[in-house]
């Protein structure tokens, strides 16, 4: 267990890459074009549902894309996702990176619905922002690529909506995905681990997916399979465009795989796209490379351009 969070630490290390740590950084050179708008409360149940806007050049309206960071669902902070903020933003795009409450404030779930009032919010507020509300998508890495898929697939699951949700006469449905190798079925991440030649312990009831669902997973299966994006597939779902690397040793590629070939036959080949990078890990610069986030950037085109 300890080299696995020593794996998650690096792993969150590189994905905040050259960014700084202080969320004042986050209006520096490192995102430049138009306007941008710093912590912004999103709904009011914690400190944490907090999001920063970047704008593009322009008038507008942008279509925007939902950045959700990763980091086991207890760790990490939205200022890491401000290089793919400045990515989005150099091609055009708005793009809002969001907190959310880690699994130490709140268990599941608590993030799905953060991210939901996130989107609501954007939506609701679309006006004063400059963005169109009809072309909002996301996209996440490690937990943040779990949440990026539930955004996509649970538009019409009223249980994650939240208790009190904030501008609940808007949708939080999205229309595209990208989600990069995150944790999708909790419950078979050990065996397919073991028959990648691996081991992993998320059944342990201090794995990080435990204690984001508050019990040890083998001891909720339902509520376990609430977490699971596939378990709501249906054919109004997000376009998705899903990225594991062969060589990641801290989530079985088969969980982005798996959840691909669920997609497949509900959405078509039209929608759903899936790739698997040869020699990647859990992250790392075959994801962040040019060619690459070309490819990001030509999905969204397709999907909200």
């Amino acid at each position: 267990m300890k080299i696995f969070y020593l794996q998650m630490l690096l792993c969150l290390l590189f994905l905040a890459g050259s960014c700084e740590n202080d969320e004042s950084s986050a209006n520096d050179n490192t995102v430049a074009a138009g306007e941008s708008f710093l912590n912004v409360a999103y709904a009011s149940n914690s400190s944490a549902q907090k999001l920063d806007i970047y704008l593009p050049e322009g008038d507008g309206p942008f279509p925007v894309v939902v950045l959700i960071h990763g980091g086991a669902f207890k760790m990490g902070d939205k200022s890491m996702e401000t290089s793919n903020a400045a990515f989005l933003v150099s091609k055009g795009y708005a793009a809002a990176c969001i907190n959310y409450r880690l699994s130490g404030e709140a268990i599941f779930p608590a993030q799905i619905q953060d991210c939901k009032a996130a989107v609501r919010f954007l939506k609701a507020n679309s006006s004063q922002y400059k963005l169109n509300p009809e072309k909002v998508a996301s996209w996440g890495s490690s937990a943040g690529g779990n949440l990026s898929a539930l955004l996509g697939t649970t538009a019409g699951a009223e249980e994650l909506e939240g208790a009190e949700p904030g501008n609940s006469s808007f949708s939080s449905a999205v229309v595209a995905s990208v989600a990069w190798f995150g944790p999708m079925n909790f419950s078979t991440m050990d065996a397919e681990a073991a028959a990648l030649g691996f081991s992993l312990n998320t059944n342990a009831a201090s794995s990080p997916e435990s204690q984001l669902m508050g019990a040890a997973i083998p001891t909720i299966p339902e509520q376990v399979q609430k977490a699971n994006p596939a378990s709501y597939i249906s054919a109004g779902d997000a376009a998705f465009f899903i990225q594991a690397g062969d060589a990641d040793r801290n989530i079985p590629y088969t969980q982005s795989s798996n959840f691909y070939q669920a997609l497949l036959p509900v959405l078509g080949e039209n929608a759903v796209s899936y790739e698997l990078l040869a020699g990647a890990g859990h992250g790392g610069s075959q994801f962040s490379s040019a060619s690459n986030l070309g490819k990001v950037i030509a999905f969204f085109d397709k999907h909200l351009k």
